[in-house]
Order: C-alpha cells, then structure tokens, then sequence
C-alpha cells in the first residue's frame, strides 16, 4: 500500500495513528505490543508526536516492547545513535517500563553482540515464525534500508534474524534485523520523505527487481502488510500512487 501526504506534518500525524491502532490491537490480542524503531531523521517528528496528547494517554506503553530496526555501533551517548535519538525524543518521556527497552548497543565485539540480540528476539517470540507487530522503516537516497545497504553481504542471509557487520563506505560497524526476520512482521510502515527519494522510491515500487542495488524491495512480508508513507515530493516519480 502507498499513501501519500502532502507533507511531514501529516505523513507523521498518519504514522502516529498507525502506531497507536496497531499497539492497542495487539495489546488486545495478546496482551503485549512489540515494535521496532528506526533511526534518522525520518520518525523524529512522529516520536515527539507519539509524547503529546491523545497519544501518551492512549497508547498501552506499560505493555510496550521497543527494539531496533538497525544501529550504527556506537555507544548510546553518542550523537551518530539511533536509540539516544529515539531516547532524547520519545522513551525518556513516556511511561514504558525500562526492563521493555532493548537498544542495539552492548560492551562487546558487535558481531557477538548481533547472537545476544537474536537470542533475545527468539526468548521474546518464542515461535520461530513469529514477529514484529509494527516495524517502523525508512529509505536512503541510495534504496538502503535499516543497514541492508547495496552490495553487502547481508543481504544474502537468509537463516539468521541479526546480523552486524563492517560498512566499508562508513567506515564503522552495523547492526541490523535481517530481510527474512523483517518480512515475519505483522506490520511494515516506511516513513519516506523529500525529493532526494525520488529516484530510489520509483526504482524500489516500479523499477526493475534488483535488490543488490535497491535493497529496500527485499522487504516483502510473508503475511504481514507493508505501507509506504511518503510525502509528495517523494512520490513524484510513482506513476502509481494508489
């Protein structure tokens, strides 16, 4: 599905409602709601919102469990990290149990730590089928998505749920959920926006299937939906915006 806003403004207030519905049907179904976030500067607006009313009154976030979609490996003081940014604009101001909040960060070797945060995913879901209720995704210019960039080895994998490995370009380690184990999800939104994602959003949707290039089209969830939140500008290439 492709919905497309005018602007941030409303992509995210879209985005919030999602959330919101999304937690409080699983909360209903199984009395717990597990989601994972994403970094960059995507959700920002949307993580302030989810603070603000009716949202901190609505949303079950006793029974909230937060993960990461990907992490650069860097330490949670550190401003290049997803989980302080999630921290700075929504956890330190909403009432989610700390115990419930698993950030992508550990004092060890990161490929280590990638086992430890599997581990911790298959003890939480118990099913070897089972998944996210909500991931929260974005797009780079370049048609990456969490840390599955274009021509990494990760985006072969095909067994495990976590994986980190050395970006080259970046010149720094990642750590990031796998295609397969993100395709399990009930729930897939990505929150694109800008001109810059034009080109990539078009060859993602309509281009030719080339996932080494365009990584973002490896996610195709096994039972779950996916919906593409993006704003006008955007979507300006998409010839089909429905």
């Amino acid at each position: 599905m492709i919905r497309v806003f005018t602007n941030l403004e409303e992509l995210s207030q879209a985005a919030a409602e999602i959330f919101r519905q999304t937690a409080l049907e699983a909360v209903k179904a199984k009395n717990k709601f597990t989601v994972a976030l994403t970094g960059g500067s995507s959700p920002e607006k949307l993580y302030r919102l989810l603070t603000q009313s009716p949202y901190r009154e609505e949303i079950p976030w006793q029974q909230t469990y937060v993960f990461w979609g990907d992490e650069r490996w860097v330490p949670l003081t550190d401003e290049r990290s997803n989980a302080k940014m999630a921290f700075d604009t929504l956890l330190k101001n909403v009432p989610i149990p700390p115990a419930q909040i698993y950030p992508m960060w550990g004092e060890v070797a990161p490929e280590q730590y990638a086992q430890q945060y599997e581990d911790l995913l298959r003890n939480h879901f118990h099913e070897p089928n089972a998944g996210f209720d909500l991931i929260l995704l974005g797009m780079g210019d370049d048609g990456h998505t969490a840390s599955l960039f274009p021509g990494t080895a990760v985006l072969h994998e095909k067994e495990r749920w976590v994986q980190a490995y050395y970006l080259e370009p970046q010149q720094m380690h990642r750590i990031t959920l796998t295609a397969p184990f993100i395709n399990q999800a009930n729930k897939i939104a990505f929150l694109t926006y800008g001109g810059k994602k034009s080109n990539a959003l078009y060859e993602v949707l309509e281009g030719e299937h080339n996932p080494e290039k365009y990584p973002a089209q490896l996610i195709q969830p096994q039972k779950g939906e996916t919906i593409w939140m993006v704003d006008e500008a955007a979507a300006d290439r998409l010839t089909n915006k429905n």
